[in-house]
């Protein structure tokens, strides 16, 4: 079983959480995500299963939005809501504008400190497990870029807010340098991400739903259509020779295709065989065959 499903993962339950849930639905092993999400967000979760987890590679660097809300007037240690205290509660001062005006400052490429409490590594173990030890966490900033952060509402001490940043971002870290910016501590509340890449919530489903399609065989709404996969990447629909020549990794002319670096290669309209890349002129390398050579005939035939 090979595919691209999207679960909107619930609050409470970890990314890795999902993968084990979603491999108990399908009886497949083979499952991973395309960007971990912590625990207290819901959202936007990508998974890819069986062959097809070796397209991760081309997600890396995925830009990511969100909404959500941070709270004003304290920090935490975590960054969030999940975590505890740190020092007193502030009484909160700020208009929508000044916060408007404040968001500003985030916006671009900018240097960001991870929270202590992430997977971040430092001398090889990450630094949640330091933190919870109250061992002492050193971070160094990275570079992040925040293409939009609009702040949609102020309600007392809660703010609203939207968000679209590449990879590599912490909301956590955002809200946290929000309030130290402010003078008045703040920490993430809530947080839903809305897309990643090219899967937002319209393909989304609950687990509840993804055991329904599951159990009923109803892959085609389960999983996203393979033609809406790296929509960026041209795509070309192969004959039988073809196919079996890039099952077994051979290269293959596609004179379509000339101009382009890489190309998504299929059989019939939902088969995804390989990611060619270009050799030169119209001769494209199979990178990445995503059917097996045993299968190769029967996807031409349907």
């Amino acid at each position: 079983m090979n595919g691209v499903l999207v679960i909107d993962k619930p609050a409470g339950m970890t990314s890795h959480d999902v993968v084990n849930r979603v491999r108990r639905i399908l009886g497949q092993s083979s499952v991973g995500h395309l960007g971990t999400l912590d625990p207290l967000a819901t959202g936007v979760l990508p998974l890819v299963v069986g062959n097809w987890t070796r397209l991760a590679q081309f997600y890396t660097k995925s830009e990511k939005a969100y909404e959500g809300v941070i709270r004003l007037g304290f920090a935490t240690d975590t960054y969030d809501a999940e975590g505890e205290r740190i020092g007193k509660i502030v009484e909160l001062k700020v208009t929508l504008e000044e916060l408007q005006e404040c968001a500003k400052n985030f916006a671009g490429t900018i240097e960001q400190l991870p929270p202590p409490f992430s997977a971040k590594k430092i001398a090889g173990t990450p630094a949640y497990k330091l933190a919870r030890k109250k061992k002492d966490v050193v971070l160094q900033p990275v570079k992040v870029e925040i293409k939009e952060l609009e702040i949609t509402g102020l309600h007392n001490d809660r703010v609203s807010f939207r968000a679209l940043v590449g990879s590599g971002t912490y909301m956590r870290s955002v809200a946290h340098d929000l309030g130290q910016q402010l003078g008045c501590g703040g920490h993430l509340e809530l947080l839903r991400r809305t897309s990643v890449a090219e899967f937002d919530l319209s393909v989304a489903n609950t687990l509840e739903q993804a055991e329904l399609l599951a159990r009923s065989e109803n892959y085609d709404e389960l999983f996203v259509h393979p033609r809406k996969l790296l929509p960026h990447i041209p795509s070309v629909t192969a004959n039988e020779e073809t196919i079996a020549k890039i099952c077994y990794g051979r290269s293959v002319n596609l004179p379509e295709l000339s101009n382009a670096r890489l190309v998504k290669v299929f059989g019939g309209q939902r088969e995804l065989i390989a990611i060619a890349t270009r050799v030169a002129g119209t001769r494209f390398h199979p990178g990445i065959v995503l059917a097996s050579r045993s299968n190769s005939a029967a996807l031409v035939s349907t």
